[in-house]
């Protein structure tokens, strides 16, 4: 049996007219919908059962985009996105507009995203999370749901929505789900439309660098984890130098007398892939790479344990991306 297709609705007094009968989980989006966005409505989905409800916004937020951005060409596909959002299991498509969302005009009182909000995207694309925020605070009140849905492709924004709703009670659950990621490893976004053929091979490079970012840190800890196995004794350099050549023998020990992790050692695996990008044609010019506390988005020391997240954004032709990976510092200690 075929699904119906889910409600679309563009008012918020049409989506509280609906009957509620379990939990409501909202996905919002500003529309363009990939496998990325259907992932996080299947994953609502099975949150909230069949009696719960699903409901996927649509709306391109102004107050997100800074001057010389994408806001007129960013893509609008309302029917296919509610086609999308239909299959994934969605229920309902809120897509309002910009009137009923700002009934009187851009704001003037706003939410504002505080220091983390000034670092990293928030630097590259001044007061693009406080219009991120105002607009997420508008749509939980106007959705009014029980827990809400975000990737972690946009690490940053997912931990300013749940500093935002922890210092502000809002009454809802924030869920982070992974990225997906396409065959090629490129993450999934809206955007990767607008890369020509030459282009996209050089925008592999940003995943290339996290993963060898991943690599890195694993080698390490694994390295670190097996020269720690020997006893400090003398026959130490001995057992160590069976690991391999003297210089890994060497590395080894240093390693197993390190502080955990080395987030210098991951900074130059990735930084040594994007150098390599930036001499393609087309090239790729580095926006930034940032190895960063989860909590507050500064950059970590070599003596961090626990997770970091491993961010980067660049510039290929006229696109922008970003994309990141979490990784566990100490994990073999």
């Amino acid at each position: 049996m075929t699904a119906a297709p889910p409600a679309l609705l563009r008012t918020a007094d049409e989506l509280h007219a609906r009957v509620r009968g379990g939990r409501r989980a909202v996905v919002m989006t500003m529309g363009a919908l990939h496998e990325g966005h259907a992932t996080l409505i299947r994953t609502a989905r099975d949150l909230v059962g069949p009696d719960g409800e699903v409901v996927a916004t649509v709306f391109v937020n102004p107050l997100q985009f800074g001057a010389g951005e994408d806001l007129d060409r960013y893509p609008r596909t309302l029917d296919a996105d509610v086609e999308i959002a239909g299959r994934a299991g969605a229920d309902a498509v809120f897509a309002p507009s910009v009137d009923e969302v700002y009934p009187g005009g851009e704001p003037q009182v706003r939410v504002t995203a505080g220091p983390m909000g000034g670092r990293l995207e928030g630097a590259s694309r001044p007061g693009h999370f406080d219009g991120m925020l105002t607009v997420v605070a508008k749509l939980l009140h106007l959705t009014r749901p029980d827990l809400a849905l975000y990737g972690q492709k946009d690490a940053q924004q997912l931990a300013l929505i749940r500093r935002m709703v922890r210092d502000l009670n809002f009454g809802v659950e924030i869920i982070g789900a992974p990225t997906v990621r396409e065959e090629d490893g490129l993450a999934l976004s809206s955007r990767n439309r607008y890369l020509s053929a030459p282009e996209r091979r050089t925008a592999l490079a940003l995943s290339q660098a996290l993963f060898a970012g991943l690599d890195r840190l694993a080698a390490q800890e694994a390295l670190r984890a097996r020269a720690r196995e020997v006893p400090a004794t003398e026959a130490r350099a001995e057992a160590l130098s069976a690991l391999g050549e003297s210089r890994a023998a060497a590395d080894a020990h240093a390693v197993a007398t390190s502080v955990p992790g080395s987030a210098t050692a991951v900074r130059a695996a990735v930084r040594q892939v994007l150098d390599d990008a930036a001499r393609a044609t087309p090239p790729l010019e580095l926006d930034y790479l940032a190895l960063v506390d989860p909590a507050d988005f500064t950059e970590i020391d070599d003596d961090h344990t626990g997770e970091a997240v491993l961010a980067v954004a660049a510039r290929v032709g006229t696109t922008r991306l970003i994309d990141n990976v979490t990784l566990t510092f100490g994990a073999a200690s």
